[in-house]
């Protein structure tokens, strides 16, 4: 299945801005089942400089500045991509959790698992705590195979949590947000990355597209789709196995990523700084449409 992305993101300012810097991650990845076809970035007014180069983690980031007065920016993110359907289904035969654990920690650096064990450590949005170990271990009994706990581990928070976009901002903390099981994706996501590297697994924070499906009989409204966020979890002998709490799903043909890292803060779409005053506005727009 082949999907036309178009993310529209437009900053409008009281006043005028005389300088910004600007990262975009909006390039869809090329990884297992995923082949971006086509991909070109929109920004208006044109900025002085443009780089493009790979961040740590292997996304594809657009270094932008602009030095000239003005008043709205506008970056559209236009991109083709192409999906395998129907992927083989995973085997549940996977280790126990506790034996994996013990890998990690015993990996050579430059093996998966020695890759993969920066991802078992706290990050900037995704601290470790006893509470969400607490919460986790009622799916990671001792023995239970490591993808049967981290499947039980998102079933119960698509049940425990309510979807609640007016509950949190970016800058709520996900101690809170366990709290008050109430959020987004990107705070399920980060709930569950949190609840499987306080046990000491290895999990990344994934951002990218799905697409929305209106109600029967209705249309579908332009620009109704968004950013979405699930979880990637290290699974010996599989690798990196996605799963989204938001929907107590393991990815299959809808999910587009565009970028990983730790957690929100290494991956967000468009961020930048400005110098300037006033307040600003902020729009953003996401079309995900099957192409025939």
């Amino acid at each position: 299945m082949r999907y036309s992305i178009r993310h529209t993101t437009v900053y409008s300012y009281q006043s005028e801005v005389s300088a910004s810097h600007h990262v975009a991650r909006l390039s869809p990845r090329h990884c297992p089942g995923q082949v971006c076809l086509e991909h070109s970035l929109e920004i208006y007014p044109v900025p002085t400089h443009r780089e493009t180069r790979r961040d740590y983690f292997g996304n594809e980031s657009v270094f932008f500045s602009l030095e000239s007065p003005y008043r709205q920016l506008t970056v559209t993110s236009l991109t083709l991509v192409e999906l395998q359907q129907g992927q083989e289904e995973l085997g549940w035969a996977t280790a126990p959790w506790e034996q994996v654990r013990g890998q990690l920690n015993l990996a050579h650096p430059h093996s998966d698992e020695g890759r993969a064990l920066e991802f078992t450590f706290g990050s900037p949005l995704v601290p470790l705590h006893p509470a969400f170990a607490d919460y986790a271990r009622p799916s990671f009994e001792p023995g239970r195979p490591l993808l049967e706990a981290a499947c039980d581990l998102m079933r119960r928070i698509f049940s425990d949590f309510s979807f609640d976009p007016s509950a949190t901002t970016i800058a709520t903390p996900t101690l809170e947000v366990l709290r008050k099981k109430r959020g987004v994706c990107q705070d399920f996501a980060q709930v569950q990355i949190a609840c499987l590297r306080s046990l000491g697994l290895a999990a990344r924070y994934v951002s990218g597209y799905i697409e929305t499906v209106p109600p029967p009989g209705k249309v579908k409204l332009v620009g109704a789709d968004a950013s979405h966020a699930w979880v990637s979890v290290y699974c010996p002998g599989l690798g990196w196995v996605d799963m989204d709490p938001t929907n107590n799903t393991l990815p299959r043909g809808r999910h587009i990523t565009v970028a990983w890292g730790r957690d929100f803060s290494d991956v967000s779409p468009l961020r930048g700084v400005f110098v300037g005053s006033g307040a600003h506005e902020l729009k953003v727009a996401v079309d995900v449409n099957a192409v025939d």
